[in-house]
């Protein structure tokens, strides 16, 4: 059986543009989020263009309006953060794993501070935003929670959402300081593990 694509070259570069808008929508995504979290939301849409090496006629034919874009951008980082809970359990131990999701979440947290002022600005575009957050993130954390306790390396009976919230909030608390946030949520973190007995 002949190629379809050889037979018919339109199907082969439709396959080729479908590819390309892919990558271009996630390059214009991911540069969203650091141009947000450098510049704020309001930052010049001609910015994150050249941040993701696109022209500024390619992202507005993606997101038309800039509530698209931030929306989107959150929900590309809620995928990828939850994607790297199942990667990383797949990749360390259950304790290890736990701790390096906690940091990646962290840096989550940090990169949404810069779309705070919109997601909290009442536009529609943004309502369902805060349910997709917890329907994708509380399962991975409670994953890894779930791992950890069976090894004995965290403490049973913890709430992934209320995990999730003492972070952001500590996060918040020290918004002009990422590093005293780290190092806060280590000790969160130590208060989470399960510790080993002493000996008598």
């Amino acid at each position: 059986m002949k190629d379809q694509t050889t037979e018919n070259p339109e199907v082969g570069t439709g396959r080729r543009q479908r590819v390309d808008a892919r990558r271009n929508v996630e390059s214009v995504l991911r540069a969203a989020m650091v141009v947000f979290a450098r510049s704020g939301v309001d930052a010049p849409v001609r910015e994150i263009a050249d941040e993701a090496g696109v022209g500024i006629g390619t992202l507005y034919r993606h997101f038309p309006k800039r509530s698209d874009l931030i929306a989107a951008a959150f929900r590309a980082e809620v995928d990828a953060c939850a994607d790297a809970a199942w990667s990383l359990a797949a990749q360390h131990d259950s304790g290890d794993a736990l701790s390096k999701w906690v940091c990646r979440y962290v840096e989550f947290i940090i990169a949404k501070m810069g779309l705070a002022t919109a997601l909290h600005s009442g536009d529609p575009a943004y309502d369902d935003l805060h349910e997709y957050f917890e329907t994708h993130l509380c399962p991975a954390l409670q994953m890894l929670l779930d791992a950890a306790v069976e090894t004995g390396e965290a403490q049973s009976g913890l709430a992934p959402k209320d995990l999730l919230f003492a972070i952001a909030r500590l996060c918040a608390c020290n918004g002009d300081d990422p590093s005293r946030s780290r190092r806060m949520i280590g000790l969160l973190l130590d208060g989470v593990r399960c510790q080993a007995p002493r000996p008598r």
